[in-house]
């Protein structure tokens, strides 16, 4: 929260927070709160959990405000690096050694990266590593007290509500399996019985809500189904070897992951050997489940982060310990190169003033020096602690590093506006209703602050009861409006662009500009 509690803002809003924030919005303007909705139509694709949270950080604090709409996310964020910590420490790994597995996981890239790229990860992973966590004790004890129980149950539930079976997949199944190898079940078999009755128990309770829509909307959420079960095979299908760099998805820490994913190495060097086996093959057991699948995206494997923490933390600990001793040049490269990299950044950072030019001006120049000023010096630190070989020191600078970056460098992302940018949100004050022929853009329809009804629908045309309307289309359905120009005056206003990124960036996306048509009915 330290980190980007104040500045996430400074982020442009993507397609699937637009998606989440419009059902929220709606949510609370509509009382959409089980059959969910995002712009008046029918949104069965994700469970409601995740919504129902934001919108109650909307009803508290402004459903305009993004900073407001993205504490619930980075509230998972942080409970996921607390998780990991405890799960660490009943792991029978030290305080520092936890905490350092805490740092690393929520200073990974995607990690990060998912509390805006898919919001509904966050909830379900973050949820399921609650469960986990209770579920570790009752198997290490060997016993299924209440309390434990309850939260188990809770968790569980509140994970497949947000995602349905997706952790139970990724994570749990590949904990189970990862803990069968490296502790051995044990146990008597009632015990077992209870561990898999609370397991059903929580799914079911999770799935409640799938239950009801099918019975309330059957038609509706038959067809979203089918629609989302064939995507599984048909859809971003990628070979089994796409998630082979993994490991590189951790950001800063790839080099770290790297190294303590070679087995053969890491063995005799880790501190506690059968929780390093744990963490292995709970990080591979977890890739090779999402290989199977043939649909893949880089952000599924934000769940893989989490183990891999763990297993980047035994490396880091291993260097706390004896990296002063190590005399072969095959270690300590990786250990320079992991973060001295960091360190030339921080160091050089200034030079990118020379390319920004004549954006430099007042408030955003005076963040830059301050940025400047705290890497410079957190470099100049980190390369004396590497000098004197105090790996602890520079893995806590790396953390101040990209804690900086993040609480004084991320507005700086909002200099750059390419010229054409012209939100949709200005249209919300107008008094000429607004209507979009066939598609509009979440992003739009979020920025807009109100539904955008479609004219096209599987029935036909729809013919608005206004005498005059504006209508936003997409640069692809140009032609669709001839269709209208029988009954309709039309002049064309504006372009409206959400795009902040350049037009000959990869970043610019066509979906975001829309142009703006005034139509007046023919007398």
């Amino acid at each position: 929260m330290v980190m980007l509690g104040f500045t996430i803002d400074a982020v442009p809003v993507t397609i699937m927070e637009a998606r989440n924030f419009i059902s929220a919005r709606e949510m609370l303007t509509d009382g959409n709160w089980i059959l969910t909705t995002m712009n008046g139509e029918a949104r069965y694709q994700k469970p409601p959990l995740p919504t129902w949270i934001t919108a109650f950080f909307g009803m508290l604090f402004g459903i305009k405000s993004v900073l407001a709409l993205r504490w619930s996310a980075l509230l998972f964020l942080a409970s996921i690096g607390i998780s990991t910590y405890l799960l660490s420490k009943t792991l029978e790994l030290g305080k520092s050694h936890s905490l350092i597995n805490g740092f690393v996981v929520l200073s990974s890239f995607y990690v990060i990266g998912i509390i805006i790229e898919a919001p509904w990860d966050i909830y379900a992973h973050g949820f399921m590593l609650m469960a986990l966590y209770q579920l570790y004790i009752m198997l290490k004890n060997e016993k299924t007290s209440i309390v434990q129980s309850l939260l188990f149950v809770i968790f569980l539930a509140g994970s497949v509500l947000s995602k349905g079976p997706v952790s139970l997949y990724v994570l749990f199944l590949s904990f189970v399996i990862a803990y069968a190898i490296a502790f051995k079940l044990k146990g008597n078999l009632l015990h077992f019985l209870k561990l898999i009755s609370l397991l059903i128990f929580g799914i079911v309770l999770g799935g409640w809500w799938y239950f009801y829509v099918r019975i309330a909307d059957p038609e509706t959420f038959t067809a979203i189904a089918s629609k989302e079960t064939s995507n599984w095979s048909s859809y971003n299908v990628r070979p089994f070897y796409y998630y082979w760099s993994f490991f590189v998805q951790s950001g800063i820490w790839t080099i770290a992951a790297f190294v303590s994913l070679l087995y053969p190495y890491m063995k005799s060097r880790v501190s506690n050997l059968k929780a390093y086996r744990f963490s292995f093959f709970w990080t591979i057991i977890a890739v090779i489940l999402l290989s199977v699948i043939p649909e893949k995206k880089s952000r599924y494997l934000m769940p893989v982060l989490i183990p891999l923490a763990i297993n980047i933390g035994f490396y880091i600990d291993y260097l706390i310990r004896e990296f002063k001793n190590l005399k072969d040049i095959r270690e300590t490269i990786p250990v320079y190169i992991q973060f001295g990299l960091i360190g030339i950044v921080g160091f050089l950072f200034w030079v990118f003033g020379f390319f920004l030019g004549s954006v430099l001006t007042g408030w955003v120049l005076m963040r830059f020096i301050i940025l400047s000023i705290i890497l410079l010096c957190i470099s100049i630190l980190l390369f004396k602690n590497l000098k004197t070989k105090k790996i602890k020191n520079a893995f806590y600078l790396l953390i101040c590093f990209i804690m900086s970056v993040g609480f004084v460098g991320l507005p700086l992302s909002k200099i750059q506006v390419q010229e054409d940018y012209k939100p949709v949100s200005e249209l919300i004050n107008t008094n000429i209703p607004l209507y979009s022929l066939n598609y509009v853009s979440p992003e739009a329809i979020y920025h807009f602050g109100d539904k955008i009804p479609k004219l096209k629908t599987e029935e036909g045309l729809i013919i608005p009861a206004e005498r005059e309307f504006n209508l936003l289309i997409g640069n692809e359905n140009l032609e669709d409006i001839k269709e209208l120009s029988e009954l309709y005056h039309i002049v064309f206003i504006a372009t409206y662009d959400l795009n902040t990124a350049q037009k000959d960036t990869r970043a610019h996306r066509s979906r975001l500009v829309n142009k703006m048509y005034r139509l007046s009915r023919k007398e």
